[in-house]
C-alpha cells in the first residue's frame, strides 16, 4: 500500500478509549486517495475513527495524519476547513429555504455573502435541485434532504468529502443519481471521497478502495477489484440454447460448474481457464455464447468473509 506521503490517511498505532471501552485498537494502516468505502458492522469504530480524524475526539494513543496534516489540536481547524461532511442525520435550521442553508454552509467556510449565494446555486444545480431550493427545509422529502446535505458538504470544494450513508432512504432512481454525482466528483476532480455505508452494492459500484473496520481494527485496505477477484480462477457465462451438453464437456475437462437461478454458468478451475477453450466447447455443444466474463465475488460475500475471519481469530 502507499506510503504516508502518498496516502489520504495514515494511521500509526492509533488507539481510542472511552473509559474502559476500547473503540479503536492499535490501528496501523494507510488509506490511499480516491473514492474509498469505509465498511464495518455496527459498533466497529467507524464513527469514532471519523471523529478522531476531524479532531472531535482526541486520540488516546498513536499518531494520525490526514490530507498531509498531523491530527493534533493545532491543526484541527485546518483539517476541518478542507473537509466536507455529510452526516447521516438531518441537521437543518427550520424556517429557512434550502438555498439559504447551502449559502450558510458556504459562508461558514469563508465565502463572502454574494459569492456564497452563487456557489449555493451552482452546487444545487449539480445536485438536481430545481425550484424546491426556495422551499423551507422542513417541507422536504427524504430525497431532497439528502441532496441538500450533499450540497452543503461540497459547496466549498473540499479536498476530502466524507459521506455517512449518502443513499440511505433513497428510492432506486435517486440512489443511482446520488452515486453518479459521487462518481463524477471522484473521476473529474481532485476530491477524495470516503463513503461510510451499509449498502455494499454502492461500494461495489463507485469505490476504488475498501477499508474494513472490525472490532476497532482495520484488517483490510484493498482495491475493490482485488477484493472481488475469486481465489479460484472463474468465468461466468450466459449461453443461448440448452446448456447441458456444454456443462458436460466442461466437467469432462476438469472444470467445476454451477448454474445460478437465472441461468448464469460459473466455471472454476484451480489450474486456470483458457478462454479460447470455452468458445470451442460452445461450438462442440452447438450453443451460442451471449457473454463470457471473469467471475467476481460480491462485496457482501467479501465483507462477511473478512468480518468472520477477524472475529473467529479473536475467539
Amino acid at each position: 500500500m502507499s506510503n504516508s506521503s502518498e496516502s489520504l490517511i495514515s494511521l500509526q498505532n492509533v488507539t481510542k478509549r472511552y473509559g474502559s471501552f476500547l473503540a479503536l485498537d492499535n490501528i496501523t494502516a494507510e488509506i490511499p486517495t480516491g473514492v474509498i468505502g469505509l465498511l464495518g458492522p455496527n459498533g466497529a469504530g467507524k464513527s469514532t475513527l471519523i471523529k478522531t480524524l476531524l479532531g472531535l475526539a482526541a486520540l488516546t494513543e498513536g499518531q494520525a495524519r490526514i490530507l498531509d496534516y498531523n491530527v493534533t489540536p493545532k491543526n484541527y481547524r485546518l483539517i476541518r476547513r478542507n473537509i466536507g461532511y455529510m452526516p447521516e442525520d438531518d441537521c437543518f435550521i427550520e424556517g429557512i429555504a434550502g438555498v439559504e442553508m447551502v449559502q450558510l454552509a458556504a459562508q461558514l467556510t469563508g465565502y463572502p455573502p454574494l459569492h456564497s449565494l452563487q456557489r449555493a446555486h451552482e452546487v444545487l444545480d449539480f445536485c438536481g435541485t430545481g425550484q424546491e431550493r426556495y422551499r423551507q427545509v422542513e417541507t422536504y422529502s427524504t430525497g431532497m434532504r439528502q441532496k441538500l446535505k450533499f450540497a452543503q458538504a461540497i459547496v466549498h470544494s473540499p479536498q476530502l468529502l466524507i459521506l455517512d450513508e449518502p443513499t440511505s432512504g433513497l428510492d432506486p432512481e435517486e440512489r443511482l443519481a446520488m452515486l453518479k454525482r459521487i462518481d463524477l466528483l471522484g473521476k473529474r476532480t481532485d476530491m477524495s471521497v470516503i463513503i461510510c455505508t451499509h449498502i455494499l452494492k454502492d461500494v461495489q459500484q463507485v469505490c476504488d478502495y475498501a477499508a474494513v473496520l472490525v472490532d476497532g481494527t482495520i484488517p483490510v485496505v484493498e482495491t475493490v477489484e482485488n477484493l472481488r477477484r475469486p481465489r479460484t480462477p472463474s468465468y461466468q457465462i450466459v449461453l443461448a440454447g440448452n446448456s447441458d451438453h456444454f456443462i458436460e464437456i466442461a466437467e469432462l475437462n476438469g472444470l467445476t460448474t454451477s448454474v445460478s437461478p437465472i441461468g448464469v454458468i460459473t466455471l472454476q478451475s484451480s489450474n486456470g481457464i483458457d478462454e479460447t477453450m470455452i468458445w470451442q466447447w460452445a461450438q462442440t455443444a452447438k450453443v451460442g455464447i451471449q457473454s463470457v466474463v471473469p467471475a467476481k465475488v460480491s462485496m457482501e460475500d467479501v465483507f462477511l468473509q473478512i468480518v468472520q475471519g477477524v472475529q473467529s481469530g479473536n475467539q
